[in-house]
Formats: C-alpha cells, structure tokens, sequence
C-alpha cells in the first residue's frame, strides 16, 4: 500500500532525508516517532503526494512517485485523509461547512454531502457543534473536527501529524480513542508524533526517525 525505496531528500535549509527504506500494508497502525526536524511530516507529504525525492522511489496504492501524473495524484488523494498539526479550519464557515469541503472539492451532490457529513460526526460525537463556529469549540473539539474532514470521505489510509500536540490529556485520549476506533472499521494509520506517552499507552508498530534517517522499526 505505501513503500520508501532508498528515499533521499534535499532543502535549500541544508536539511536532508537519507535512504528512507519501509512498506507499511493495508489495515496496519503505525507511529513514525521522533523528535521535531527528525523528517515526520516530510514522510507525511510524500505520501500525499505533496512532495517528492530526490532521489529513491515513493509508491503509494500502486503509482510511483517518478512517474505519476497530476490526474493520479487526485485520484490517490481521494483515498488518503489528511490531518495537519494544527486543524487549518475556515473561520467563517460553521463546522459542517469545514467538514464538507474535501466533498464539496471532489464534486458530491449535496445530499451525498449531507450524508457523509452526518454519518462522520455522529461517529465522532460532534453533530451538536455542526452549527458552530471553529472559535467556540475547544482545542479536542477543533482536533474532532480536522479529523472528521480527513474521514469524511471514507479514505483507506489516514495521515496524521502530531494529533494530540496542545492537547491536555482527557483531550488526547480522546482524539487517540477515535482514531484507534477508525483503525478498527479497517483504515490504514500513520501517525507522526513525538510524544512517547502515547505509544507507551497505545502500543504499535512504530517507526522511529532522528536527524533524517529511520534509526528503528519496531513491531508491536
């Protein structure tokens, strides 16, 4: 499903990634671990398909990061959910607008919308906030609703950077508890973090990065 060939990667900052080797298959939940600058959510972005080596080969649901087209990079996004470190939510739409943007952008009628949104909040236990606006609701709830905009298209593969970051920790429990309850209808998880209390108390394979190379791959 995702698999690193002798990835390397370069910035103008001097900061580099070096021989990235790894596969992650379909329905595992994975941590990528490491301290921030260790090169987490630059694997996140190669993924999405939002950046790409230098060198070595990314393939993600079968296309190679070499020769993919613009036309499968949409096509591999639909599939793949993005939540950012920090939530990113329009703070002139009200919730339901913020989840129903990823389908409103992939063209679904509004009914499809309506009922997508709904499904995704009743399973996260925010459809009392759809009529909110993104400053009333607190940090937990603002991480809810990123991740129902990740989910709400049903992706295979969800992509998560630093979830629980300025979360206290009945907030991170929570966003953790979704997210292993996603895992378990069968949706591959990658999540980058650098807080170890979190793979202590919700063990996993984990990947560990520092200064731009894997330094472990650990399996549950």
């Amino acid at each position: 499903m995702i698999k690193f060939e002798n990835v390397h990667i370069r910035y103008d900052s001097g900061i580099t990634l070096r021989d990235l080797n790894f596969e992650i298959n379909s329905k595992e939940f994975v941590y990528l671990f490491g301290p921030s600058g260790s090169g987490k959510t630059s694997v996140l972005n190669m993924i999405y398909m939002d950046l790409f080596p230098n060198e070595g080969q990314v393939i993600v649901l079968g296309k190679e990061s070499s020769y993919v087209k613009r036309r499968d990079i949409a096509k591999i996004r639909q599939q793949i959910g993005m939540m950012f470190q920090e939530p990113r939510l329009l703070s002139d739409r009200d919730i339901y607008s913020n989840i129903a943007i990823p389908l409103e952008l992939f063209g679904y009628k509004s009914n499809e919308v309506r009922q997508k949104v709904n499904r995704t909040v009743d399973e996260l236990g925010i459809r009392s906030r759809l009529s909110h606006f993104p400053i009333e609701l607190s940090a937990g709830e603002l991480q809810k609703v990123a991740l129902a905009r990740a989910m709400v298209n049903t992706p295979g593969i969800l992509l998560v950077d630093e979830p629980t970051a300025h979360l206290d920790p009945v907030a991170s429990d929570e966003v953790m508890k979704a997210l292993w309850q996603i895992h378990g209808k069968g949706t591959t998880v990658l999540i980058a973090t650098h807080e170890e209390r979190l793979i202590k108390d919700e063990p996993a394979r984990t990947i560990s990065m520092h200064g731009g190379e894997i330094i472990q791959d650990r399996p549950l």
